[in-house]
């Protein structure tokens, strides 16, 4: 299902995604930009820019793959490490090597043999906790993997379908990650037996069922736990009216894990010039500084700055758990497939 068709910018919508002076990019529907800077761009290279919000990560990107042979748009931006041999193994992008690349941090960067895709953004996928809720009830919130099975956190934690949302399949990468091959089940069917929730995407977890979130508290969420990420208490401090001088919510640190998201040109894409600059663009100095505050992410090139307020409510982890891309790619689907018999059964 389509999320959102905008036109961003000065674009009336009148030209067509064919057009060689517009150029299309297809997200999920977290995508954000500052209208300047989507401004300047267009300024700059002469391309209208139209948006197309495709739903969930993980559901724009089997969306994306399904359509690559005549696809929506020309750039595809939020594939994640998570879902990325997904994507690069059903050829959804063409090899180009962006502008500025060698900025990026060694960290984040990958298939550098093809360069089909480029590295945007990253952040860590960890469990939040509403603050008020646990000092309420006089209960020290969790802040490890381990925490989590324990009774005084019974029936307190919602996650995310890890078979169709990005953050619920990194959560359970994390415990993977943690537990390893032969220990990550035994961990679910501790979580599952300690009463864990689990609900189709992140905006249901995070917006409906989480009692820290201010639109959780609006919609009577129950859960003060919930799988998000290390970004998410800045935006309950920068979006509320009036500011508070602590966020409401934390990050459980011990439950972190990295993600990196991705932009490619896409296969069969009809504006391929009009992509690459959009890719340039991707990891301008002048996107990447601007992306904390509207994707709540981190950059990830050298020099780009991190507004302070983000940095102070929302640092990242100090020692996520991570996971080779190859690794990923092998375990991935039947990681899934045992989970959701487990879980979900």
């Amino acid at each position: 299902m389509v999320g959102t068709l905008s036109a961003c910018g000065s674009s009336d919508g009148s030209q067509e995604a064919g057009d060689s002076k517009t150029v299309t990019l297809v997200s999920h529907d977290s995508w954000a930009a500052s209208e300047d800077v989507i401004a300047a761009f267009e300024k700059e290279s002469g391309y209208q820019v139209r948006v197309l919000k495709d739903g969930d990560a993980g559901q724009a990107v089997n969306k994306a793959v399904l359509t690559k042979d005549n696809p929506q748009g020309d750039v595809f931006f939020g594939v994640d490490n998570t879902l990325l041999s997904r994507a690069l193994d059903n050829g959804l992008f063409q090899p180009y090597e962006a502008k500025g690349s060698e900025r990026i941090k060694a960290e984040y960067r990958a298939d550098q043999d093809k360069h089909r895709v480029t590295p945007v953004d990253t952040g860590d996928i960890c469990v939040n906790y509403d603050k008020k809720y646990f000092a309420d009830h006089k209960i020290e919130p969790p802040r490890s993997f381990d925490d989590l099975v324990e009774p005084q956190y019974k029936n307190l934690l919602v996650t995310e379908n890890a078979a169709s949302s990005s953050p619920g399949l990194g959560f359970l990468l994390g415990t993977a990650a943690k537990y390893g091959d032969d220990g990550w089940e035994g961990y679910w069917k501790k979580l599952k037996a300690n009463g864990v929730k689990v609900v189709d995407g992140w905006e249901q977890a995070y917006n409906e069922e989480f009692s820290g979130s201010s639109s959780g508290k609006k919609a009577k969420g129950d859960r003060p736990l919930v799988v998000s990420y290390a970004s998410s208490p800045p935006a309950e401090v920068l979006y509320a009216d009036p500011k508070p001088t602590a966020a409401p919510t934390g990050v459980a640190e011990g439950t972190c894990f990295r993600q990196v998201e991705y932009a490619g040109l896409l296969s069969n894409a009809k504006n391929t010039k009009g992509g690459k600059a959009f890719l340039d663009f991707l990891i301008s100095e002048r996107f990447q500084q601007d992306m904390p505050l509207n994707m709540f992410v981190y950059p990830v090139t050298e020099g780009a700055q991190v507004p302070p307020e983000f940095a102070k409510y929302g640092p990242q982890a100090k020692d996520p758990e991570t996971m080779d891309p190859a690794k990923i790619a092998d375990h991935r689907d039947q990681w899934v497939k045992s989970w959701t018999s487990l879980v979900l059964k």
